[in-house]
């Protein structure tokens, strides 16, 4: 592939158009750009120009939040916690997907604490959803004081928490890789559910980070093929010689159709350079997600031509994420 394609993850779905086509900045739609002409991308099967009209030239309800209670609370090491939250059915169906996320808060705390979170496991059978979090500062803090029994607000559902999510359902009947690190395993479990059903052979390097333990042990038995522990970054952000060695022997070895990374940027990053063009990528999105609308512009990224990626929305291959991003 030599030219970036770009989707918008809520194109076609019940929450298009959204803000962003009041605001003349629509990813898709030429003519909520301010174009006078039609010129779609990624068609969906829905004229979102037609959409917009049609809902009297404004946009969408939008997600909405839910009082959900907390079944379980589990601390699974140092600043590591489990939630098991009972939701509403079509809520907990909506969240099955890979890149499946919401916003959790306290009830007794504002909007401004939502704080992202990636669903690890959710079932449509007991209308309940899993997520790990880590306590890396106030809102993930406000949300892990909450006990069992607890209410919980939700709001949801969000699926943009993978970028280069058609490569990993085009992924079938062959060996799929997947690379975690820390917190990164989380997010990792509905992929790896979705390569499995696809009738891949999927090869797990996990990486516990600074944890003491994997804590997705029982996915990885269930799911995985063949599972390597690795410490994949060294303490100037660079691959690991040893994890580094191995994954191009294997690769060398083997006919890879998916390569999934799920840790942080820099880590997708040293994958790319030494990953042929030819094996697809997805990855971990990273972006600060605030209002997950596209409209604070906290997951913005900017880039050499002045060209702006909502990265809450925005659908793209990995291999464009890094291609002239400014760093300042």
């Amino acid at each position: 592939m030599n030219y970036e394609i770009i989707d918008c993850i809520d194109s076609g779905t019940e929450y298009c158009p959204c803000h962003l086509a009041e605001s003349g900045n629509c990813i898709l739609c030429s003519q909520l750009k301010g174009k006078d002409f039609c010129d779609c991308t990624n068609w969906k099967g829905v004229c979102i120009y037609q959409e917009y009209t049609w809902n009297g030239n404004k946009a969408k309800i939008g997600r909405s939040e839910y009082v959900c209670k907390v079944l379980k609370k589990e601390l699974l090491d140092a600043n590591l916690v489990s939630f098991t939250i009972l939701t509403k059915k079509k809520l907990t169906e909506e969240l099955l997907y890979p890149g499946s996320y919401v916003f959790l808060r306290s009830p007794k705390s504002s909007r401004y604490y939502s704080s992202p979170i990636s669903i690890m496991e959710a079932s449509s059978d007991e209308n309940v959803i899993k997520v790990v979090i880590e306590v890396r500062g106030t809102k993930t803090k406000n949300i892990t004081d909450l006990n069992e029994n607890d209410n919980i607000v939700l709001r949801g559902p969000y699926w943009n928490g993978i970028l280069g999510l058609k490569n990993v359902y085009s992924a079938k009947e062959g060996i799929s890789l997947v690379i975690a690190r820390g917190i990164g395993e989380a997010p990792i479990v509905p992929v790896i559910k979705k390569l499995y059903s696809n009738g891949n052979k999927v090869v797990v390097i996990s990486d516990k980070g600074k944890f003491e333990n994997s804590f997705i042990n029982k996915y990885l038995e269930a799911f995985s093929s063949e599972t390597y522990n690795f410490n994949t970054l060294n303490n100037n952000g660079e691959l690991n010689y040893d994890f580094k060695d191995f994954l191009l022997n294997f690769l060398k070895f083997n006919k890879v159709n998916l390569i999934h990374t799920s840790g942080p940027n820099i880590l997708t990053s040293n994958i790319l350079e030494i990953v042929s063009e030819d094996v697809k990528i997805s990855c971990s999105n990273n972006a600060k997600m605030c209002c997950g609308e596209g409209i604070c512009g906290a997951c913005t990224n900017v880039y050499n031509d002045d060209k702006i990626k909502r990265m809450c929305k925005v659908q793209i291959d990995p291999r464009y994420l890094f291609k002239g991003l400014r760093s300042i």
